[in-house]
């Protein structure tokens, strides 16, 4: 598996071994520049975007709408490639190990972890945030979105959207879906096989969530990690999870490795729940014809985790006044409408309404709104805000252990 906390010393290492081979940056000129001369130098440019594309939805979002307007608007031509956290690190890593003094990417969807990680190998531009003109509009009094796993975001990445996990589950099976720990233990011996885990970032913040709950609920882990606190909850989260292991799906010997992955196992029936950390997921993936009609979506009692997804640029990107540029396409009300439409990819938006034009405003209070999943309004008070990264970096490292290879 994938340690996370090895990589983090050895691109330390890299970092401080190689900044000797890299060139000098411009951030001071590019960030006292006027947005005029931003936008100017970014026309023309070929910028390079890493990013999770494992949704046919979003690669249309960016793919059909993104690309065509930044070369409208900029003539920026948006490359996109495909990776996410821990395959962003050590691309980064190797391109310091080869003695790369421009990156070849330029912008990154990130965060959680990945914001940590990256900030402690001080591999990110920034602050930049204030930089950019629609910056304005966004809701930074929201601590889901000001704060990412506990950090402050501090302008070097940019909030792009916000969820809320959810649980998935086919209605006609599951009339009534449980809403404790102790009620889907009782549903999954009454149901053998029909819910699992993903060994995954989605699958993880499930875990998370059961740990806030089990160290009594929202705000229980708040602040720095706490070592102590992580041993004694976490132990009661693998006990509990090796209680209901023979229950999962292919009686808990193996996880599906991807939400994809799930989705695929709800669909031909063999699970009668899956998951997605967009709580709006169901209601487009029911317009898509990919779920049935039957498909609700659903947070339970305990609370699930909420949080915002954000827009890095590589300290090193060879192309930092088109990212600028791009990012704040990418959060302009015109884009954040789009991208917030059921039927596009209906991620919620990270701008405060109140602050914006009354036209837009109008526009967003146009919206359709969820027609299987909950309204947003009506499970704020069930968001728990994330926990410090090195929660989800020890869960990921100990559930391998604790868990999967019990």
């Amino acid at each position: 598996m994938f340690n996370l906390r090895t990589v983090m010393l050895t691109a330390v290492l890299y970092f401080t071994s190689c900044s000797s081979n890299l060139s000098p940056e411009d951030q001071f000129d590019l960030l006292h520049a006027s947005w005029d001369t931003i936008t100017q130098q970014a026309q023309g440019s070929n910028l390079t975007m890493m990013m999770w594309q494992g949704d046919p939805l979003i690669n249309s979002y960016m793919t059909d709408y993104v690309v065509p307007k930044l070369r409208e608007l900029h003539g920026i031509d948006l490359k996109l490639v495909d990776g996410q956290g821990s395959t962003i690190v050590t691309t980064l890593m190797a391109e310091l190990e080869a003695g790369k003094a421009q990156s070849d990417v330029d912008l990154i969807w990130i965060n959680g972890e990945t914001f940590f990680q990256l900030r402690q190998i001080d591999a990110l531009y920034g602050p930049f945030v204030d930089k950019l003109p629609n910056s304005q509009y966004i809701d930074w009094d929201n601590p889901f979105i000001s704060y990412d796993f506990q950090q402050p975001i501090d302008g070097y990445e940019c909030p792009w959207g916000n969820v809320q996990l959810a649980l998935i589950y086919n209605s006609e099976k599951v009339p009534d879906p449980p809403q404790t720990l102790a009620e889907l233990e009782e549903w999954v011996q009454a149901h053998p096989g029909k819910f699992t885990i993903g060994n995954d970032f989605t699958g993880m913040t499930l875990l998370k969530s059961w740990l806030i709950h089990l160290a009594g609920g929202q705000g229980a882990l708040s602040g720095p990690f706490d070592e102590a606190k992580y041993k004694q909850y976490s132990k009661e989260l693998w006990a509990y999870l090796r209680r209901i292991r023979p229950y999962l799906w292919n009686e808990g010997e193996s996880f599906p490795n991807s939400v994809a992955a799930m989705h695929q196992l709800f669909v031909t029936g063999e699970l009668w729940f899956t998951m997605s950390n967009n709580d709006a997921e169901v209601d487009n993936k029911i317009q898509q014809g990919v779920f049935a009609d039957n498909s609700r979506a659903y947070v339970p009692l305990t609370g699930t985790i909420q949080n915002s997804h954000y827009l890095g640029i590589v300290k090193h990107a060879a192309h930092k006044a088109a990212a600028l540029a791009t990012i704040n396409f990418l959060i302009s009300p015109a884009a954040q409408l789009h991208k917030m439409e059921p039927q596009i990819w209906g991620d919620a938006t990270v701008l405060d309404r109140s602050r914006l034009p009354k036209e837009w405003q109008m526009a967003f209070d146009s919206i359709p709104g969820r027609r299987y999943a909950p309204q947003r309004e009506d499970i704020q008070d069930r968001a728990l805000m994330e926990p410090a990264p090195e929660y989800m970096i020890r869960l990921f490292e100990d559930f391998r252990r604790e868990v999967i290879e019990q």
